[in-house]
């Protein structure tokens, strides 16, 4: 970990907040807690025990592995529906293949995101190839939920398909960070996500002792995901490690320091910073719907068990598992 990296990050444009910028201060770190998902892959739910106030637009984000599989024993998600948010897998290690019941899908590898927009609804299924399954190997990635504003909650569903090399490569003034815009934009620099919900999302790589001081949009919240290793977060220095995650109060930047001394299977402090435009509409979720109302949620069962979000493609390749 990570997939894309560069030699030489002084060679790439360098981002940091203006010195007048009023550094946004840590209102709370959390601890994920550790389970399963689908089949029996391993989670950390990021986003546990935090108010749903402070995460507004995102909605959850599982951290899947990191996990080293035997042969035989990589596992996925089983035909399952969505409606009314948008899914983001990214995956820093190994390889995922995904499909819907419109057609959409392809597969994902190092560095990659797929990024689904369920809106009104679909069937979906994320499966590792049947090589991988055969060999075993290294699997990591994150997955994260957006929701929609409800306009757009049962717009047509949508695919991108976002390759790794495609994405925004930045540094900070003295090259101690190297800094992936999957989507959004990071100080005027646009990644390739175009996202329905205003949202950045960047995957922050900082060497040890590095220290990053980020324009951050103020209309934003502000999050930042330990993916590994150890650092602080704010001007205080609050301490943070692998599997936790630190809520950011208002302001025009943020701040995160990598530790000195890392674990020797961390070299570095990896980090996920997460802002989005709060919708601040009324939110109902369950399972895999995420509607306004009870009434729309008992509408989604509704259609999903009329068949009316689709029906399981025979395609070869991907299993039929129960929903």
């Amino acid at each position: 970990m990570p997939a894309v990296t560069v030699e030489n990050p002084l060679a790439l444009p360098r981002v940091a907040a203006p010195a007048d910028a009023v550094d946004r201060p840590v209102l709370t770190v959390t601890t994920a807690p550790s389970g399963f998902e689908g089949e029996g892959f391993p989670v950390r739910r990021a986003f546990a025990g935090i108010n749903y106030r402070h995460l507004d637009p995102f909605i959850m984000m599982d951290q899947m592995g990191e996990v080293e599989y035997a042969p035989g024993e990589p596992k996925g998600t089983p035909w399952h529906p969505h409606r009314g948010f948008e899914t983001v897998t990214y995956i820093i290690d190994g390889i995922f293949d995904h499909q819907d019941s419109n057609g959409g899908g392809g597969t994902i590898t190092n560095g990659d995101t797929q990024w689904m927009t369920a809106g009104a609804g679909l069937l979906h299924i994320e499966a590792p190839p049947e090589s991988l399954v055969m060999s075993g190997g290294l699997f990591h990635g994150l997955q994260l939920w957006v929701n929609l504003p409800a306009k757009d909650k049962m717009m047509a569903p949508r695919y991108q398909d976002i390759r790794g090399g495609s994405v925004q490569l930045l540094s900070t003034p003295d090259g101690g960070a190297l800094l992936r815009v999957i989507a959004g934009e990071l100080d005027g620099h646009q990644g390739p996500g175009i996202t329905h919900t205003p949202i950045t999302m960047v995957h922050a790589t900082l060497a040890p002792g590095a220290e990053m001081t980020l324009p951050w949009r103020e209309d934003f919240n502000g999050l930042a995901y330990v993916l590994a290793g150890r650092g602080s977060v704010g001007t205080g220095r609050r301490p943070v490690h692998t599997g936790q995650t630190a809520v950011f109060g208002a302001g025009g930047s943020l701040t995160v320091r990598a530790d000195e001394k890392q674990d020797a299977n961390t070299p570095d402090l990896e980090v996920v910073l997460l802002g989005g435009q709060p919708i601040r509409e009324p939110m109902a979720h369950y399972g895999p719907f995420v509607m306004n109302t009870r009434e729309e949620l008992q509408q989604a069962f509704e259609d999903f068990q009329k068949g009316r979000l689709g029906t399981v493609p025979a395609v070869h390749g991907m299993s039929e598992g129960g929903i």
